[in-house]
């Protein structure tokens, strides 16, 4: 008997020792597989109880670290839950609204992505509108849950390269909160007038309990409706996207200078962006052409109707223009000319941009125009011979424009010349010819041999 006891006794206070361990390890988890228990992971039958126990135990409390594996995934790294943002979980009404703005090569096939994205979200398309050539855009707005507003907004943005993005939160609660208030009351209001309509007697009576109940029928419709927007506003939020093509901006920069004299390879450019010198002095023009966009810019021209000169009239100073040019590279080239005269240039430079892979973009030219005075003073002094028949021939050259300026001006009115020269001449013809005295009456003959009576 007591041989017995003592064994029992024995097998208890192990039994108990076994629980304690499998209780106090780390997580429980060694105790739930037995692992660590035994050499090869052999156990006995009372360190199978005891796991049996520590299992039960861990089973029976949930809030144990390491016994959810449906929460345990649902952690963020290290274990840490993530911290939520949904404005529900403070108790108010947000209406969260965004504008994105995007480039993208493919218009369409962007759109076709960011519906896609959207969709993966729970959220819908809103409504659409496309434009395309000559400039492709496309805006579309969609609908995703709150909670899903920032993963929307990460996801649109890498459809493209971000152009804007501007978000807002806007708190409706109180909005909410007034609403109801007042269709509570309103709905009180019209309980009453129906109350109030049962029992009335009279036509007049009765038709202005009508007239009332309408308007606060009508009242009551109003804030309900008003409230549906501003929860479904609250229950959906709002992005609207915008897609533009990602085209290139061409741009260039011209800035003409000039310099007094010749040096053969324009050495002294850029000069002044004006210039004084004596007539038929000897002056540099400077052009110098900047690729200020963000392509590369190739086949160049340069045109100067009042200088009469071409790209190929010019001197290189530095550059290549045979070669394309990338953005912030310039090209400076040089003309000799002589100041006979006062000049105002009129230079424009063009240049074709290329893509990444040399491919010209069509219709998509860069150009500039640039004017400038070079004043040319006359040096004063005994003017020369030459001087003096050359002024001779202007000022005879002026007399004979002046001439035949006055006879263009008289030309359309030489038919009144005609005229007053030919009633002029009637007028003398008239004057040379004798007037015919009018006829009288004639005396009878005194008959030959009659007398007078004095005979």
């Amino acid at each position: 008997m007591f041989g017995r006891s003592s064994r029992l006794t024995a097998l208890v206070a192990l039994f108990i020792a076994l629980v304690l361990a499998a209780c106090s390890s780390s997580g429980g988890t060694a105790a739930t597989t037995g692992a660590g228990l035994g050499a090869g992971g052999d156990s006995s039958p009372l360190e199978t109880m005891a796991a049996t126990a520590t299992t039960a135990a861990s089973t029976e409390a949930p809030g144990a670290a390491g016994t959810d594996d449906s929460r345990t995934a649902g952690l963020g790294n290290g274990g840490v839950a993530q911290v939520s943002t949904n404005p529900a979980d403070f108790g108010r009404d947000i209406v969260f609204t965004a504008e994105i703005a995007v480039s993208a090569p493919d218009v369409v096939a962007a759109g076709e992505e960011a519906t896609r994205i959207i969709q993966s979200l729970g959220g819908f398309i809103f409504g659409q509108r496309t434009v395309g050539a000559p400039e492709p855009q496309t805006i579309l707005v969609f609908k995703v849950f709150p909670e899903d507003f920032q993963a929307a907004l990460d996801r649109l943005g890498s459809i493209g390269e971000l152009r804007s993005q501007n978000v807002s939160a806007d708190d409706v609660t109180e909005r909410v909160v007034d609403l109801q208030s007042r269709i509570n009351t309103a709905q009180a209001s019209v309980e009453r007038l129906r109350g109030f309509l049962e029992t009335a007697e009279g036509i007049e009576v009765i038709a202005q309990l009508e007239n009332q109940l309408l308007a606060r029928e009508t009242e009551l419709e109003t804030l309900r409706g008003q409230l549906r927007t501003v929860e479904d506003a609250v229950a959906m939020a709002t992005i609207t996207l915008s897609i533009a093509e990602s085209t290139s901006r061409p741009e260039i920069r011209l800035e003409v200078t000039a310099y007094p004299g010749h040096d053969e390879a324009g050495l002294s450019c850029p000069g002044s962006p004006a210039l004084d010198v004596e007539e038929s002095a000897e002056v540099t023009v400077c052009f110098e052409v900047t690729n200020v966009g963000d392509t590369w810019l190739q086949n160049f021209e340069v045109r100067d109707p009042i200088l009469d000169v071409a790209l190929s009239d010019l001197l290189v100073v530095f550059g290549d223009p045979a070669e394309a040019i990338e953005p912030g590279q310039s090209i400076m080239f040089a003309y000799e000319a002589i100041a006979d005269r006062d000049l105002r240039t009129q230079t424009t430079v063009s240049a074709q941009p290329i893509a990444e892979d040399g491919t010209p973009l069509p219709g998509r030219d860069a150009s500039a125009t640039v004017s400038i005075f070079i004043n040319a003073i006359d040096p004063g002094g005994i003017p020369t011979f030459a001087e003096g028949l050359e002024a001779s021939w202007e000022a005879l050259v002026g007399i004979g424009k002046f001439a035949l300026l006055l006879i263009g001006a008289l030309l359309p009115f030489s038919w009144v010349l005609v005229v007053g020269w030919l009633v002029a001449r009637w007028r003398r013809t008239r004057r040379s010819v004798p007037a015919t005295p009018p006829p009288t009456e004639t005396e009878a003959p005194t008959p030959v041999g009659v007398g007078s009576g004095n005979d």
